[in-house]
């Protein structure tokens, strides 16, 4: 049983550890659990800043239902990082309603949003708790541009582009290769999800700032299209994301289609596991911590509707971090008030466009969003 209000799931993890750091600015106690005893003990003894300021424990546990029921029991908000969440998320979501808690995740598997929206959604919603997969800065923050956008009435059709700069984490790397390659993508056209063509490859667009073209991939279909769906103010979404690195785009879908290929005659097992271990061939290590020169990230929402447009453009820094605070954020709002929304719903959905932008400015995380908007 929990003796604190929030609990890390996976705090060892890269994001967990940014996570933890942030809470610990917004003065919430926390626990941080996982599976490796000796890992979180490294992880908050060495790479949390400020951790010895913070009020935590840490709690090793088993992932089964049972055992994250009996953890989570006693808390309010359970944070999880542990992915790809398609594998490892159902215990920890079906715990987190049994112990009567809020759940929030950083996934961007589309197949994970429309599973726990279609799974537990009814359920969460019936008990007054939120559940929320994907806050984090690919999502969310684009999110939070598409809000803005929409401010202005009559717009019914999202174009959204979302790309950052630096290496992604060894969970994402999985998450690409597990999830992404092997899971159907999908974007919304007139409130029907509708299949990306999965040989269409990479895709370069327009990117607000340079000269440049930047590649681009619908990359698993990320989660716009799950949240608008049920939106009246929209019929149309449609995201594409990728690096500003532009060697490193070109050879993503040649990793994939190769690692698919040598796969395909595998069992399910067999294949993921496959999959896991070409994934830790391209990332096995930690990324060093962010540079904000380093780490840029860019969310572009093009707004349109019969007789009117709207752009918005958010430039940032550090996606990792805007991850770990939005995670933070979120859970020390849930321990001062309900959210917007219970059940199934997005970070602003659930908290607000413009309050989470407030969260991400007041930390030097994102710039003032520039809105262009067309009569």
């Amino acid at each position: 049983m929990s003796a604190k209000p929030v609990v890390v799931y996976g705090a060892s993890g890269y994001t967990g550890r940014l996570i933890c750091e942030y809470l610990r600015e917004y003065g919430v106690p926390f626990i941080a659990a996982g599976r490796d005893e000796d890992r979180l003990n490294d992880s908050m003894s060495s790479h949390v800043a400020g951790i010895e300021t913070a009020d935590y424990e840490v709690t090793v546990v088993e992932h089964d239902v049972e055992a994250l029921t009996k953890l989570f029991q006693g808390a309010k908000v359970v944070l999880n990082t542990v992915g790809p969440f398609s594998k490892w998320g159902p215990p920890v979501v079906e715990a987190a309603l049994a112990a009567g808690v809020h759940y929030t995740d950083t996934t961007g598997e589309q197949d994970w949003l429309i599973t726990c929206d279609e799974t537990w959604g009814e359920a969460f919603a019936d008990k007054g708790l939120l559940l929320s997969p994907g806050i984090a800065q690919m999502y969310t923050t684009g999110e939070i541009a598409a809000q803005v956008a929409l401010e202005k009435p009559g717009l019914d059709t999202l174009d959204i582009a979302v790309f950052w700069g630096g290496s992604p984490t060894i969970a994402s790397t999985q998450t690409i290769l597990v999830n992404a390659a092997t899971s159907a993508a999908h974007y919304l056209e007139q409130n029907q999800l509708v299949e990306f063509d999965a040989g269409a490859g990479l895709v370069p667009l327009v990117v607000p700032g340079q000269h440049e073209l930047a590649l681009s991939l619908p990359w698993g279909g990320t989660s716009h299209p799950i949240w608008f769906r049920r939106d009246p103010r929209v019929a149309n979404v449609k995201a594409q994301g990728g690096v500003f690195n532009t060697a490193l785009m070109h050879g993503v879908p040649q990793i994939v289609a190769a690692a698919l290929e040598a796969t395909k005659d595998m069992s399910e097992e067999d294949r993921d596991a496959a999959l896991t271990a070409t994934a830790a061939q391209v990332m096995n290590q930690m990324p060093p911590r962010e540079n904000p020169r380093v780490n840029k990230s860019l969310d572009s929402v093009h707004a349109s509707g019969p007789l009117g447009r709207a752009h918005c453009v958010i430039h940032g820094n550090s996606n990792y971090k805007q991850t770990g605070l939005l995670q933070a954020y979120a859970a020390y709002s849930l321990l001062q008030a309900p959210p917007k929304r219970v059940g199934f719903a997005s970070g602003c959905q659930a908290f607000g466009h413009r309050e989470l932008l407030g969260v991400l400015r007041t930390f030097g995380l994102v710039s003032e969003p520039v809105l262009t908007v067309q009569d």
